[in-house]
């Protein structure tokens, strides 16, 4: 641990204690010497300002008032933190690439200065910290700077939106709830003035995006959340069933450890089989993500959600048998 860290250390230490903090705890904790740690301790006080007082000969403490305001010049992060931004900064690198670069490029500027300050001039590997997108969509620019503004401004959103499953194009008028990175994807969690409801639209789907004077209309977080994260899938609604799918002994070292919902239910069989519950209220995303387990997977529960996988395994293997 270098003296930048030791300094954290200590002074988080202080700032935690309510009784006056052994010296040897400090030494514990920095893994130090004594008089490495005095050392330390004096730069704290004498060059950092900090209100250090000492308790007798083996412990020190914060003054009362002071210490409460107290805190160190500047951004200081210990190592673990400094690796936890180096990996943020290369996620918000492949966060939707080309249409966040401009928009984020102020905010990666300083995580590089603040890098190469608490680097010392050693140059950090990147290119060991990976972030790899999957099926994302390209997305316009303006539509997502408008979109995030009326979120965060709480203004009425006017938009063209191409709906991907019908192909049919509307004209909408809503009240902007969250914003939402889904699957690699963006996605505007909305309230519908003319449909008079909560729906989601897909990003790169919306066209001529405007923001509007009139003042959003904020839904209780409570309905938020019984609509939007209640069933399965970005596109979910109030639940209409509860599924159960039991995945096979060896898909099942992958499943139970998968956060598929937070209402999920999950235990192994006596057989070395995996019972998965959850609710639904679309089938279409849920079925998308048993069958990418192939046979490893069954769809028990309802009937008809049953019938649907078998449906589209049956129409699946007919396009190899031509």
């Amino acid at each position: 641990m270098d003296r930048y860290e030791r300094i954290l250390v200590i002074h988080r230490s202080l700032k935690a204690a309510r009784y006056p903090v052994p010296i040897r705890r400090l030494m514990d904790e920095t893994g130090c010497s004594r008089a490495t740690l005095y050392r330390d301790i004096a730069f704290l006080r004498d060059a950092l300002g900090a209100p250090i007082e000492s308790e007798g000969e083996g412990a020190i403490r914060y003054h009362a008032e002071e210490g409460e305001k107290f805190e160190l010049p500047g951004l200081w992060l210990s190592s673990d933190e400094l690796h936890a931004l180096l990996a943020a900064h290369q996620l918000l690198d492949r966060t939707g690439p080309g249409v966040l670069s401009s928009a984020l490029a102020p905010l990666k500027g300083r995580i590089e200065a603040l890098l190469a300050q608490q680097a010392g001039g050693k140059r950090w590997p990147v290119e060991r910290v990976r972030v790899i997108a999957s099926g994302v969509r390209r997305m316009d620019e303006h539509a997502f700077r408008t979109v995030a503004t009326t979120v965060l401004e709480r203004r009425r959103l006017e938009f063209d939106y191409l709906a991907r499953s019908t192909n049919e194009r509307t004209h909408r008028i809503v009240s902007p709830q969250r914003l939402t990175h889904y699957r690699d994807n963006w996605y505007l969690d909305a309230f519908d003035h003319e449909r008079e409801g909560l729906r989601s639209f897909a990003l790169d789907r919306i066209g001529a995006a405007r923001q509007r004077d009139e003042a959003a209309v904020d839904l209780p977080e409570a309905e938020l959340d019984r609509h939007l994260a209640s069933s399965y899938g970005i596109f979910s609604g109030p639940p209409k069933a509860w599924a159960t799918i039991v995945f096979s002994a060896k898909a099942a070292r992958w499943v139970a450890d998968e956060r598929w919902h937070s209402k999920q239910q999950g235990r192994f069989l006596p057989d070395g089989r995996y019972e998965l519950k959850l609710p639904y209220s679309n089938s279409k995303e849920l079925l998308m993500d048993v069958l990418r387990y192939g046979a490893d997977a069954e769809v028990i529960e309802p009937p008809a959600l049953r019938q649907q996988a078998r449906t589209l395994l049956q129409l699946a293997l007919s396009a190899y048998e031509r």
